[in-house]
């Protein structure tokens, strides 16, 4: 079962490790790697997420999800939305960015694509990092069942009762990093807006989906039900139907769980593709780190769909939001100083990695006590 699961998976890092050594030799192995890591580092909780909904669609759907959809995960939110960001802060058509990424070039020698990206880089941070400390701030605001570290989420739960709290805080953490960082200020405050903007367009369709995707499915459940007792009246001498299955969202309902999922699965893309640009300014071989880490975020959504065992470690989901914040704070800290690239990929490891770590704990603790681990994603 694991090597059904995951040998797409590992064939396929292995191809683009050896093509990050081809673009960038031992340092492209190694980018790629990092990459690798902290796409699946910051979307572990969207699998388990995605786990959870798919659950409640048929199998022609979750097929359409984990077929379609990781190709628009990977080729469309990995690739073409990297060369739109390129064209839009660059001023150049999509032709002459591809162009200018195949030849490459010094960051200090003009109208090379690492200089328009390196003078680009402001804007970028600060639009990528007001995305990730709103997805951050929403989810440490929140008061959730199980808390990982509580000297700082208790308060911040508390706290976080103020009704568009996170705004307030990520425009003052807008303003102060516009004022204190960067050299063109209006740039930089106008670039981070529209990145407080976007989070709010994304969770809001995100929601808008979810919303009309239950409502179909509550309304298929209710269709179900009047099918049963039709049934049960068929004893009586009424015509008998087929029920379908009880629970498995199909037509509308599961198209509107579709669509909402692609908003999710998207938002979360959209946190890598901009974190990888602290990382690094190739072009390609962000395409291909964050490609890799979009097919084991696939592979841990099947597996989580067929077995529903990854959701036992509490914390994960944690230890995921706590590195998008540490990533934030970084994209902001690199407007004005650089950040050394390993730094950026261990801080994000060094969260999972200490969150699963406790969550292993948790459930020897509660074993040991005779206690029941309860599944705090279902």
């Amino acid at each position: 079962m694991l090597l059904k699961t995951f040998g797409w998976s590992v064939a396929i890092t292995v191809a683009g490790l050896v093509g990050g050594f081809f673009l960038g030799g031992v340092s492209g192995l190694a980018i790629v790697a990092i990459l690798i890591v902290l796409e699946v580092s910051l979307s572990f909780d969207n699998a388990v997420v995605n786990a959870t909904i798919l659950k409640r669609m048929n199998a022609f759907w979750q097929k359409i999800f984990l077929t379609v959809g990781i190709l628009i995960a990977v080729f469309g939110m990995r690739l073409v939305f990297p060369l739109l960001i390129v064209c839009l802060t660059g001023g150049v058509g999509p032709m002459k960015a591809i162009d200018l990424a195949i030849k490459g070039g010094d960051q200090e020698t003009p109208g090379t694509y690492a200089y328009m990206l390196h003078e680009a880089h402001p804007s970028i941070a600060a639009f990528g990092g007001s995305f990730l400390l709103m997805l951050f701030l929403n989810f440490v605001f929140e008061d959730h069942k199980v808390k990982w570290l509580k000297p700082i989420e208790r308060p911040l739960a508390k706290i976080g009762k103020l009704d568009q709290l996170s705004v307030v805080v990520a425009l003052l953490v807008l303003v102060l990093a516009s004022q204190f960082l960067a050299e063109d200020a209006g740039t930089v405050l106008f670039s981070g807006v529209l990145g407080v903007m976007t989070y709010l367009l994304v969770g809001g369709l995100g929601d808008l989906f979810e919303q009309q995707g239950l409502a179909e499915h509550d309304a298929a459940d209710d269709a179900d039900e009047a099918e049963a007792d039709s049934k049960e009246s068929a004893e009586n001498g009424k015509d008998e139907k087929d029920l379908p299955g009880v629970g498995k969202a199909a037509g509308k309902a599961a198209f509107f769980l579709f669509m909402y999922l692609e908003v999710l699965d998207a938002s979360f893309s959209f946190d890598g593709v901009i974190g990888a640009f602290a990382i690094s300014q190739d072009i390609f071989i962000i395409a291909v780190g964050l490609g890799v880490g979009a097919m084991w975020i696939r592979s841990l959504t099947v597996h989580l769909v067929r077995q529903g065992t990854l959701d036992d470690y509490a914390y994960l989901e944690h230890g995921a939001m706590w590195a998008i914040g540490a990533l934030a704070t970084i994209l902001f800290i690199s407007i004005k100083h650089e950040v050394p690239e390993v730094i950026t990929g261990l801080i994000g490891v060094g969260f999972i990695g200490a969150a699963f770590l406790a969550s292993v704990r948790r459930n020897k603790r509660i074993a040991a006590e005779g206690g029941e681990i309860e599944h705090v994603h279902a």
